[in-house]
């Protein structure tokens, strides 16, 4: 069992029957007053994200996930669909809100870890950094930069991501899937 304080950032634990994820995490502790910690959580099955508030009474029980390594497929109508490695005909599929963020840089045939609660798979997680190609990038005008200018790009997976001048329709590039970010060029077309 998880005490109140033990609900860190990243903590897994059961809600309602249902596994949640600590986005955010607060100790508040004001005067006259027994401490409290506000939290944002997230429900893995649904996808919905909450605030919560836990006391110093309230005890959790800690979700019982398990991991295993899977290849995405293809998307249709806003379903993900997957397989395990492997294992092409063990299909699970996944809607963009059970995925989050990270459905902008999922392409076909990358492999991504997928979470196991009891029968059902509720997540998925992708590499913390992937390549992908530039389809669209506009030209690179230096102009009165004295740090070096940023400009914004579209890569193979539709998503929009922040770049240094120098790249170009076509390079093969490293993005960060937790924030979104460009991370360094990996190959020049």
């Amino acid at each position: 069992m998880l005490s109140y304080t033990d609900l860190k950032q990243g903590t897994i634990f059961v809600r309602d029957g249902e596994p949640c994820r600590v986005l955010e995490y607060e100790f508040i502790r004001m005067q006259q007053r027994k401490p409290v910690v506000q939290l944002k959580i997230r429900k893995l099955i649904s996808g919905k994200a909450i605030p919560m508030t836990a006391y110093p009474s309230d005890t959790f029980e800690e979700a019982e996930i398990s991991t295993g390594e899977a290849r995405f497929i293809y998307e249709s109508r806003g379903t993900y669909w997957f397989h395990p490695v492997g294992n092409p005909k063990e299909r699970f599929s996944l809607t963009a809100d059970a995925i989050g963020e990270q459905v902008k840089f999922l392409k076909p045939g990358i492999q991504i870890k997928a979470f196991r609660f009891g029968e059902q798979i509720i997540a998925v997680e992708l590499p913390v950094k992937i390549e992908v190609a530039v389809t669209e990038a506009p030209p690179s005008v230096r102009g009165n930069t004295a740090q070096g200018g940023m400009k914004t790009v579209t890569v193979e997976t539709g998503a929009k991501v922040l770049t240094p001048l120098f790249i170009e329709s076509g390079d093969l590039i490293r993005v960060n899937t937790q924030t979104g970010e460009y991370s360094e060029r990996a190959q020049k077309s």
